[in-house]
This record gives structure tokens, sequence and C-alpha cells, in this order.
């Protein structure tokens, strides 16, 4: 089972030092700050850690589980402890997922470097292995875990051992048939490529070899032909042409024989239906396959809240961490929440509560450097500003001297426009949401105080959420630091799409507050910064009052925020008129402020009414947040995904409550056959075997969400077997999502959640397909996978099950 990386292992000096291991600082905070020796292990895939040299190890981290390694400057953590410790000689292991980074801190710089090659390294090679690659490094890894004594063999003692943990409970005396099959030495034991026919024996796919003797004349191959006649009537390919099967029988066929003869074996096969090309989401829909030459309104928008949190709304820890993690997922709008902070400098953190503060300005350079790493269109920055005078004009320095050419200042070719900018024209552009001034010629502003409404039987609701809500977009209109004239003449809007006027009070006036705004310092706070409010360019903040209002009031350059009680409220009682809404003005929905927790809405509600930014709480995994992973997985990952053209018509008939035609209604049928290398829960308990079950979820309209189960199999996390068939009749597959989950069955309590895959119906492919598994962080359990049946027939038909 030689590979690059056992090459490396023992050719590259960097490796062969780390596996010897060195003493490092680990650093979690600015009081835990300790020695731990850390070694990389002869496989190369993990890294354990140790108290002293020759001190019990334990696991520390996988290298399968790293996304990048970062020098210790670019740490948040370390940055706040240069006095203490050198920053030329920590560095920062950032992981997949939600897992906390590991800040170390090695004994000189040359230490410091040796770790750092030598995990980008590692990362780059896991990275670039196919699926066969890696399914041989996972073989390689289970030989090492189940190799006890690790002479380079396997007794079957050890195999039983193994089976055990590899979740398969399997009659001793076929065990041991297939051992001695694979024991082709006869030395009682099982090395390299034997241990390697024994998993072949072992994972033996009977179903696919069914399958695949179906098409065979000869039961051997598959000729380009039969390949072909396969890949249309069962995978409903019908464009397929012999140009692409012959390429799919040169990307898959492991024999050069094969190739030449233009034929595919079974494992060829196998390795087919494994691939991307086998694989349920359609691989067309991967890369940014959508046009994106339409209206900002026209998309849903990849959205965040209170992004700098890491935590809990409450007490939880405010991180650029949280910027950096939204941003390379996809997500193009970010929240920040901007106070007055000490020395003149703003600090963003969870107002009124315990939250942790960080400096403005580290976030808007975190920003700079992170928005388009993962895509180039747009990042929307939602500001809440809550800073006096002074503190606002810091804001707009920051803003413009950081961000640079980034920052949208002024409407692209300076040309008055009469619809939002597509993503495409706002490529690489950073833009700013939030609130802007209105002006009188005579310049003398005093602030108008409304009164927050409560309504009728939500009276008693939204008042205990405004305890805990800190946004303030629900406010009406004038309390948005729109100022009212005191005379009570006519008030001028400033151009939105030309910041003259907001520049000319910059320029003109002295940086301190004009005469006639001398106000009280604690009103200067609820005075908007011309310098400040001059930088929102086509997302001005303004508050909902009714539909009728903003018809008759509002301009496509404004944008409102509902929060998630009030959003759905709105689309029980006028679902229709939301849609309308949402054709032609941005909305922004955000989580209920009794969600103290960080848990989560379901955003596919509010996606449902056209709703444009459905702002997550990122932070916390779960079903909320693998609906919303799902749904952005298309397009190329970008962060917009263009709406149904019935939720891009200003006409539109479409009630997300009451659907009803002209939408194509489907019937879905899902064959769930079986299952492969499922994870094992307990891995400390090694008789622990799950018990699988697949559970598959509809979400979309009210009318079409529903969900179904198969039965369990015992004992078998392995290779289950189901072979059952589920059916569903969805009205608006346009809208809907599909998540399939894997339970492990438990009649004590309720079901553990094993892994789950979510994905638009659209993106759906059918035939015989492979789904691989993610955790609950949304990282790949490669090579655990459910294999399924996939048919689409149009309308609505009986129970075919």
């Amino acid at each position: 089972m030689a590979s690059l990386l056992q090459d490396r292992l023992t050719t590259d000096q960097d490796l062969l030092l780390m596996q010897e291991g060195m003493l490092m600082r680990k650093v979690r905070s600015k009081s835990w700050k300790k020695l731990r020796y850390f070694r990389l292990q002869n496989d190369g895939m993990t890294v354990w850690h140790a108290r002293q040299a020759r001190g019990s190890a334990k696991p520390s981290f996988s290298i399968s589980d790293v996304e990048t390694i970062r020098n210790g400057h670019d740490s948040e953590l370390l940055r706040s402890l240069t006095e203490e410790l050198p920053l030329e000689q920590g560095f920062t292991v950032v992981f997949h997922g939600r897992r906390s980074n590991l800040d170390l801190v090695a004994n000189s710089v040359e230490e410091a470097q040796i770790w750092m090659r030598g995990l980008h390294l590692l990362v780059d090679l896991v990275t670039s292995m196919d699926h066969q690659e890696r399914l041989d490094q996972w073989l390689s890894d289970w030989f090492q875990r189940g190799d006890k004594n690790q002479d380079g063999k396997m007794s079957f003692q050890e195999v039983q051992r193994l089976l055990h943990l590899m979740n398969v409970e399997m009659d001793q005396e076929y065990a041991f048939s297939l051992f001695q099959a694979a024991d082709t030495s006869q030395s009682g034991t099982l090395e390299g490529e034997e241990f390697v026919q024994f998993y072949k024996a072992l994972t033996k796919r009977a179903e696919v070899q069914e399958l695949f003797e179906s098409f065979s004349a000869d039961g051997q191959k598959l000729t380009l032909l039969e390949f072909l006649d396969f890949l249309r009537e069962e995978q409903k390919e019908r464009d397929c042409t012999s140009e692409l099967a012959l390429e799919l029988i040169d990307r898959y066929e492991p024999s050069d024989s094969g190739k030449l003869r233009h034929v595919l074996s079974m494992d060829g096969f196998l390795s087919y239906l494994c691939s991307k090309d086998g694989d349920i989401f359609n691989p067309a829909c991967l890369p940014i396959y959508q046009d994106m030459t339409q209206p900002l309104n026209h998309y849903f928008i990849c959205s965040s809240h209170n992004t700098y949190l890491v935590g809990d709304q409450l007490c939880g820890q405010s991180s650029v961490e949280g910027y950096i993690r939204a941003l390379k997922r996809g997500c193009r709008c970010v929240e920040v929440d901007v106070w007055d902070g000490p020395s003149g400098e703003p600090v963003v953190y969870h107002g009124h509560t315990l939250t942790s503060r960080i400096l403005f300005k580290d976030v808007v350079a975190t920003v700079a450097q992170y928005a388009f790493q993962t895509s180039d269109y747009p990042v929307i920055l939602s500001l809440e500003t809550h800073c006096s005078w002074e503190q606002q004009q810091t804001m707009a320095r920051h803003l413009t001297e950081i961000l640079g050419e980034q920052l949208l200042s002024t409407t692209l070719d300076g040309v008055l426009p009469t619809q939002l900018p597509s993503p495409e024209e706002l490529r690489r552009k950073i833009l700013v949401k939030g609130k802007k001034l209105t002006f009188e010629e005579d310049l003398e502003y005093e602030e108008e105080e409304v009164e927050p409404e409560l309504e009728g039987e939500h009276e008693s609701e939204l008042a205990l959420e405004s305890q805990f809500e800190t946004e303030t977009e629900p406010e009406p209109e004038p309390q948005e630091q729109n100022l009212q004239i005191k005379d009570k003449k006519k008030v001028v809007t400033c151009p939105l799409f030309c910041p003259s006027i907001c520049c000319q009070i910059v320029t003109q006036a002295p940086i301190s507050k004009p005469e006639s705004l001398l106000l009280s310092q604690q009103k200067s706070k609820n005075i908007l910064c011309p310098a400040l409010s001059s930088l929102v360019i086509y997302l001005k903040s303004v508050s909902f009052r009714s539909f009728t209002h903003s018809k008759e009031h509002y301009h496509f350059y404004e944008i409102s925020s509902f929060s998630e009680t009030k959003a759905k409220r709105l689309i029980k009682e006028a679902g229709n008129e939301f849609v309308q809404h949402n054709t032609w003005q941005l909305s922004r929905v955000y989580p209920s402020g009794l969600r103290t927790d960080s848990s989560n809405y379901n955003p596919q509600e509010l996606w449902n009414a056209g709703c444009q930014m459905v702002a997550m709480n990122m932070q916390t995994a779960g079903l909320e947040m693998d609906i919303c992973d799902g749904h952005f997985r298309q397009n190329g990952g970008c962060g917009y995904v263009l709406k149904p053209d019935f939720l891009r018509d200003n006409q539109s008939s479409f009630h997300p409550e009451r659907p009803i035609s002209p939408f194509k209604a489907q019937t879905l049928l899902i064959q769930v056959i079986s299952g492969q290398q499922l994870p094992k829960l307990n891995k400390t308990k090694e008789g622990s075997i799950v018990d699988p079950l697949v559970k598959v979820q509809i979400f979309g309209v009210r009318l079409d969400t529903a969900r179904q189960e198969t039965n369990y199999v015992e004992n078998n996390g392995f290779n289950p077997y189901w072979g059952q068939t589920l059916c569903f009749r969805v009205l608006v597959p346009e809208l809907a999502m599909l998540r399939f989950v894997v339970m492990d069955y438990d009649w004590k309590s309720r079901n553990d959640f094993i892994g789950q895959y979510t994905l638009p119906w659209t993106c759906m492919q059918q035939g015989y397909r492979h789904i691989h598994l993610l955790s609950k962080d949304g990282i790949s359990l490669c090579p655990a996978s459910i294999f399924v049946y996939i048919c689409i027939r149009e309308g609505l038909e009986g129970d075919e099950s």
C-alpha cells in the first residue's frame, strides 16, 4: 500500500523531524499556556500530544480535519500575547467546520517553520487525493489501528477486533474463511496487499454486481454500447453520447487493456458509481451555472447574523474568526454591530450583553483579506451603528482607508440607475448597508421621537423579544436617524447615487459637529455622521410599515429588515404581497431575539416568500444550517442563487401558503438500497455497532414538507442493506430541498445522528446514485455513503411503492 504520502514520510526532512516530536506551547487563552509534546504519527495522518516526550500520548488532530495553517501574525489570540510570546515562533492550525483553532508556539523560529511547512505539505497531499486514493488511505488508517502490536502484520485475533471497530458484526467462521482466502502466503497473518484483498472480499457489493450483470452480456465487462444503454436508460442521461461514455470509461476503468478495448470492468463500474459523475448532486450545478447579470434582488444571498459571535448571544466570544469562517464558506452578507470604544476606537460586540469586544478596524481588515477568497461576487457589510458622531467618523475613515478600491463608494460609472446592479457588475466590491441621512438646506436637525408599535395578539411576544433584540430595523422610519427640520420645511433626502452633499459637509465643515448640531453628548450618539452616510450606496436601511407604504414611499435601493417572527406572520397574512415586495426590493430576515443560545430557524420558510437575505447563526450546526449549506452548495458555492422565475415576476400570483398551478408538480420515488462504511458513533466502545436507518426529509412550501424513513438494520454499519422505496409528491419542486439523514436506531431513547447530506431538488440526478455523507459540521465522512435509486415523474401519481 505504498503511496506518495508514505514516500514523503521517509524522505522529507521536515516530516522526519515531526515524527521525532517537538515540545511546543499550546495556547488556549491569555491565561492558559501550557507545554505539550507534539509528534506526527508514522501513518502521516494524525498528530498526537503528551505532557512530556515519553508521557502517555493521545490524539490531537487528524490531517484530514485541517483546512489550513496560518503564521503567528495572523492569529487573533497570539497577537494579544506579543509581550509574552514571540509571534515569529507561533502558528495556528485551522480546522474544517466549527472546531476551534489550535494555537501553538515553538521553541524557535526554525522549529515553527518545520511544522508549518510539514503540515502544509500533508494538507496539500490529502486534499489532492482522488476517491480511490482516499479509500486507500482510509484502508491504511484502519490497518494501523487494527495492527495492535504495530508489527506490520495482522493476526486473525487482530482482524476480529478490527471488524468490531469498523462497525461489522460477522459470523466467526465466515470471517475466518475470508481471512484464509486472503492469506496467500499462508503465514497466518495478513500483510499489505493481502489485507487489501481481505477488505475487497469484505466489501463485495452484491447489489452493484447484480446491476452490472443485468447490462453485461457476458457478466465480465460492459462494452461501450452496453454502458451507453445504462447511462441513457437507468441514469436518465438521455442526451449522453458515445463520446461522453468513452470519456467516462477512460476516467474510471483501472486497467489499461480495458481502456484500449473501450470496455468497463466491474471495478471500473463501481468506481464510476462512487465518483462525482455517479453522485446524487448533478456536477453541472457545481460550477457557476446561473445567470449572474440580474439585479441583486433576484437572488437568494447567503447571509450571517451577528457574524462576530462564535458562541451564544449573551456571554459568547466575539472574534474576527467568525468573519473568516463565514466568508470562507461563501457567506456574502455579514453583520457588524458597532459601539463606542476606548481611545476613540469603535468596537464590535452584541450590545447590552456580556459578549467580548473586538476592534471595528480589525473586523474591516479581516473582511478586506477574506472577502473574495471563496467567491468573487459582492460582499455586503450590514452595519448596525450605535456610535457617537466622532467614532462614526473613525468608522468611515477605517472603511475607506482599509478597504480602498474594494469599497463601493459611488454608483457604477456614475450613472443614475433604475434598478439594483447585478452580482456580475459588482464583482469584488464591498457594499455598505446602513442608515442614510436626510438633509435640509439650512442643515438644522432635530431627531424625531417615535414609539415602536406593538400589534394586537403579537404584542406580548414582540415585547419579550425586544428585551433581547439589538437590531434597530423594525423601528418606524423616523427613528432611523432620519432627521426632521425644526421649522417643518420640506425634507430633502441626500442623493443616494451622488454623495456630493455629504462630501461637501465632510470637506467644508470642521471635523467636529456643526454649530447647528450642538446637542447633548447623549443625544449626539443618535445623529448619523455624513461621512459614514455617504458610504451607503444602493443599500439604504429603512423601516417596514406595510407593503402598501413601501410601494408608495420607498425605492428599489432601500432595504427593510424583519425579525423571523414578523416575517413568518407576514407570510401567513399576506404571502403574495410579500413575494411581490421581494421582486423589487431587498429584504433581510434575522433570528428572534429569544434565540440567545444562537439556535437557528428554518430558512426555507423565508426563501419561499422570496426573502433574499435570511441571516443565520452560522456558528451553530444542525438541520437549519444543513438546509442553508445545501442550498448554497450549488452555483459554485458563490453565495448567490438565482430565485425561480415566479419569485422574480412583480406580477406574480404565487402564495407560499397556497401554491396553485401553473407550477409543475412532480412525484419522487427513492429506493434506499444500501449503505457503506458508516462511521462508528462510540469509537471508544469496541463492541458497540450501529443499527442504521435512513430518514428522507423534504423541505419546501408547507404542503410539500414531508418525511419518511426506512426500517433499521440490526448491528451492521459496514454494509447495511435496506432495499426500501419511499414516495413523495411535490407541488413546487423549484423550492424543494432534500435531506438524507442516517440515524442509529435506539429503542430506549432518541435515535442518534450518524451523517447527512442536503441538496436542492433541482440539482438532483436521477438513476443509481451514491450519497456521500457529511458530519454535523458539514465535513466529509469519506468513505461513508448510501446507495439509492432516484426516479422523478411529472405530475402527482399514486403511491407505487
